[in-house]
């Protein structure tokens, strides 16, 4: 079972049930040689997807691990964060605390309760402790997804219909001369500053939505703690 970030409003669009796909950069996959070599899209990463008459295959060449040219398939397989059919716990931002509630408990532990930032509005309990996402172990996890498909495109690839199911419903305002098909603010309007905020300030010159990166789209459905865990056992 692996792990996997979300912040607070994709959680939320997780639990809805509007959200059932992910976009992650494509990065190098030897994080030491890239940044020892300061590789990225572009510079001792590419991706093609026009290769040649003969072989009508994506290819990616990432100089981290390889200086030839590997068909997208046989390097999702090998490289790829997450692969289809792949058992995931959520991260998210978290805290524990004291329940004093609990007049006799069995243990130290038995006292501490679980509260997840998702479940509050911002002006709520700003005033908690919350721990980063990165650092909540599965035993706190409450969510689980189950990976159906992954693949490689450019960010602007995105279709309306995958902005929905990244969580951006857009703002439809009818038909009208003025509206064009009716949409105010579609999915992909809405998505483009959602992806940008998710890209840290050092790195938006290399990854913001107008730079159109290659992105890893990983698709999922959610699952009960219980189909996790048996489904790990199994494997």
């Amino acid at each position: 079972m692996k792990p996997i970030i979300f912040n607070t409003e994709a959680v939320r669009a997780i639990q809805d049930g509007r959200k059932t796909v992910t976009r992650r950069v494509l990065k190098p996959h030897n994080a030491v040689k890239a940044n020892k070599l300061d590789y990225f899209q572009g510079n001792g990463l590419w991706y093609d997807d026009t290769f040649n008459e003969f072989d009508k295959d994506t290819h990616i060449k990432d100089c981290s691990v390889s200086p030839c040219w590997i068909t997208t398939k046989a390097y999702i397989q090998k490289y790829a964060p997450y692969k289809a059919g792949d058992i995931l716990y959520v991260q998210e931002t978290w805290c524990k605390l004291t329940d004093w509630e609990d007049q006799y408990p069995d243990s130290e532990e038995e006292l501490m309760i679980t509260y997840y930032k998702a479940d509050y509005q911002k002006d709520e309990w700003d005033m908690a402790e919350w721990r980063p996402s990165i650092r909540m172990p599965k035993e706190a996890a409450r969510i689980f997804l189950q990976v159906t498909g992954v693949r490689v495109e450019r960010l602007q690839d995105i279709t309306e219909g995958q902005a929905i199911r990244e969580g951006c419903n857009g703002v439809f305002c009818g038909s009208g001369a003025n509206m064009g098909d009716g949409w105010g603010i579609t999915p992909i309007d809405e998505y483009k500053p959602l992806w940008n905020s998710t890209v840290k300030e050092s790195d938006l010159a290399k990854y913001d939505w107008e730079v159109n990166p290659w992105v890893w789209v990983i698709e999922f459905d959610r699952i009960s703690k219980e189909e996790a865990n048996g489904k790990e056992n199994r494997t």
